[in-house]
């Protein structure tokens, strides 16, 4: 039997290395996706050439203050500001060519001057943002909340505005028979002060700066270990691995389904072969093909993109094995559940693009909802990814392939023993 083994494997390898389609699909085809999805992803390490948001500023108030808003908005590297009407704004934003737009109203600097001291009629901003890029939004309204409140304060504390302002607010204060005496003292004591404090400055040679954020910020991005930056590859050539490894699953299932429709599993049980051994053999065939091809996609990105096992090789090669044998017996599954090639062959595409999906082979995981990233960890290509990404870039030990390790071996002893009872050697 270990002769008959080892000669349907044999013939069941050398068929795949024939079939230039099947090699196409398995190793061409992942390896060119993987590498767009990579450099998509941010490639290895900062990209002089990273996306930026689109920003239009519509500025209809031309003041000191608006100016500086704008400013401050086009240094930020991570925007792309430009200048545009209200309504080149609108048009630009629905037609998808710009993520936000931000029109400041006329009249804004002053508007804001006011109510920057007294409880005056705050002005509005206008944010228009293409409802598919909220995240795009939201980092805009963030970064212009800075900027304004700096633009305002500075304007207010040493400049011609703010002294105009604090001027108005006086005479206001002063006339207002309203406000209890020690609150109205208190308040001119403070305008007064920044009153002081504005006519001071006029001469000053020292830079002018408005209120700011009150910290700064060092950025560390946490990998297998200091000096070593995130590289996108890892995680887009470990989704597109598993994604069409599992077509290759497809493949073995669909073939094995063809076999039984042509009457061979009936001829070569007549050999007599053991359903264990025709399953067995088919099974060992598609892991190895599996293996070996996972490593070819790591090895051409190793070269082409520097992804390393940074983490534990023993591991990663671990956790690659219990992936071949869980696509393996996924595949003996689909030939055992499945009637006829034709109408297994769609229902086991669906399947898989589900579990790709779901799996984070796309996007990665932790975009998803938090309700979703737990569901999720009932998918096996889930741990699949997360144990072939702890291995490379987030440089972790054995340890952290263990539970990846368990669960996809879980998941091919359950899939071959549904497989070894579901099995029948004719059609029907």
């Amino acid at each position: 039997m270990i002769t008959a083994l080892q000669a349907m494997v044999r013939k069941d390898v050398l068929l795949f290395l024939a079939d230039p389609r099947a090699l196409l699909m398995s190793i061409a085809a992942p390896i060119a996706i993987a590498s767009f999805f990579g450099y998509a992803l941010g490639g290895s390490g900062n990209r002089s050439d990273a996306g930026r948001i689109s920003v239009l500023v519509s500025d209809l108030d031309s003041s000191a203050i608006s100016r500086e808003i704008v400013t401050g908005l086009s240094s930020e590297k991570g925007l792309e500001v430009n200048a545009a009407s209200p309504a080149e704004s609108r048009e630009a934003v629905r037609k998808g060519k710009a993520a936000v737009a931000v029109i400041i109203p006329k009249d804004f600097g002053s508007d804001a001057g006011q109510a920057f001291f007294a409880r005056a009629q705050k002005p509005r901003i206008d944010v228009l943002y293409d409802p598919s890029q909220t995240a795009a939004r939201g980092m805009v309204q963030g970064i212009l909340t800075g900027h304004v409140m700096q633009a305002v304060s500075k304007e207010m504390f040493t400049g011609q505005a703010g002294r105009e302002v604090i001027d108005q607010s006086l005479r206001d204060l002063e006339a207002s028979p309203a406000l209890p005496s020690t609150e109205k003292n208190s308040l001119l004591d403070m305008l007064r002060s920044i009153q002081k404090w504005n006519t001071s400055q006029l001469n000053s040679a020292a830079p002018v700066q408005g209120l700011s954020v009150p910290f700064t910020t060092r950025e560390d991005a946490v990998t297998a270990r200091q000096g070593v930056v995130y590289n996108g590859y890892a995680h887009a050539f470990a989704g597109m691995a598993v994604q069409f490894i599992l077509f290759l699953g497809i493949d073995v299932g669909i073939g094995l389904l063809v076999q039984r429709q042509r009457g061979l599993w009936k001829r070569l049980r007549a050999a007599p072969l053991s359903r264990g051994v025709l399953l067995g053999s088919r099974a060992l065939s598609a892991a190895v093909l599996a293996f070996v091809i996972l490593l070819i996609n790591f090895v051409f990105a190793r070269i082409a993109f520097g992804v390393r096992v940074e983490g534990s090789l023993a591991g990663f090669l671990a956790v690659a094995a219990a992936f071949a044998l869980m696509t393996a017996t996924f595949g003996l599954l689909i030939a055992a559940l499945g009637k006829t090639p034709e109408a297994t062959r769609g229902l086991a595409i669906f399947a898989t693009l589900l579990l790709v999906m779901l799996g984070g082979a796309w996007i990665p995981s932790f975009i998803f909802p938090q309700w979703m990233q737990k569901a999720t960890l009932i998918m096996p290509t889930r741990w699949a990814i997360d144990g072939l990404e702890a291995m490379t870039w987030r440089g972790l030990g054995f340890t952290a392939a263990i539970a990846p390790l368990a669960v996809l071996l879980l998941f091919a002893i359950t899939f071959g023993v549904l497989a070894l009872a579901r099995f029948r050697w004719e059609e029907g």
